[in-house]
């Protein structure tokens, strides 16, 4: 195939030997199946992005660390090159992320390399071999479902314990590997000390996998770990291996029952929307 524009680079530093074939294409990343010195990996090309896109990703960036002072006061005024270092800093926090959650036994794609905007990262794949499927796309038993649910939980903690919220967890940002589910796509990941909506986005980011989760294993949709972890977070009590109930009870002045429902109930929509519109692409492909 024709090389993309980004890889070329790549490929002329000998970093990548070849592009196989495309893998998704989306609104922040291209990524590509290349092959890298004898093993097939993936290489993700990010897009830069239009001036509206930069602004909704405010509330991502709020609390997170810039590396330079000079960078970040020209982030702050939103000048033409505060908005080249955003998106620098934005790509650069999935690598960084990346890194820092393999480290901690997350299960994530590991990163091979950050090289002119394109990173190079494990290909995840089935146990078949192919390219792994994502969670939003494949049908479970119950018994798959609440296993899945009770590994992804895990990987919420984990995360948790480094200081890290996905911030845009979904069915549609799992990968089902060959040794079970994989998260991907971090680069709108949150600061849990620095960010006020941190918790507000824990809640949904595990929200969102209980409601499509709960599809296959309705049960799950009677549990409360968003709101275990984060009151577990809070206390300073919260370790990798902490075990966790799924159940919670709130102080009377908290308690907001009907306002969590209400966020499974969106997210459980937002799940169905998302595969409507996948199908749609589908059959006019």
């Amino acid at each position: 195939m024709k090389t993309p524009q980004g890889l070329q680079a790549l490929i002329d530093d000998g970093v990548i030997d070849e592009v196989l074939r495309p893998l998704k294409s989306g609104k922040e990343a291209s990524v590509y199946v290349v092959r890298s010195g004898g093993e097939v990996r993936c290489a993700k090309v990010y897009k830069d992005m239009a001036q509206r896109s930069f602004q909704q990703r405010v509330q991502y960036q709020e609390g997170r660390k810039v590396r330079g002072s000079r960078e970040a006061r020209a982030m702050g005024k939103a000048s033409r090159y505060g908005r080249k270092q955003a998106e620098a800093e934005w790509k650069n926090t999935e690598v960084d992320a990346l890194y820092q959650l393999r480290e901690a036994g997350v299960r994530v794609p590991e990163p091979f390399g950050y090289f002119n905007g394109v990173l190079v990262m494990e290909l995840v794949t089935d146990a078949d071999g192919f390219s792994a499927p994502r969670l939003g796309e494949v049908d479970l038993s119950p018994e798959q479902a609440r296993a899945f649910h009770q590994v992804l939980v895990r990987q919420v903690v984990r995360m948790l314990c480094c200081g890290l919220i996905h911030g845009d967890l979904s069915a549609y940002n799992v990968l089902v590997g060959a040794d079970g589910p994989v998260v991907i796509d971090f680069p709108q990941v949150v600061s849990a000390s620095g960010n006020n909506a941190a918790r507000r986005m824990l809640l949904r980011d595990v929200n969102n996998l209980t409601a499509s989760l709960g599809r296959a294993a309705p049960e799950l949709l009677d549990t409360w770990y968003g709101e275990e972890l984060w009151a577990l977070y809070e206390a300073g009590a919260l370790q990798p291996d902490t075990a966790l109930t799924g159940r919670y009870k709130a102080p009377a002045h908290q308690a907001d029952v009907d306002g969590v429902r209400q966020a499974i109930e969106e997210a459980r929509f937002e799940a169905m929307i998302r595969q409507q519109g996948r199908e749609a692409a589908d059959e006019q492909a």
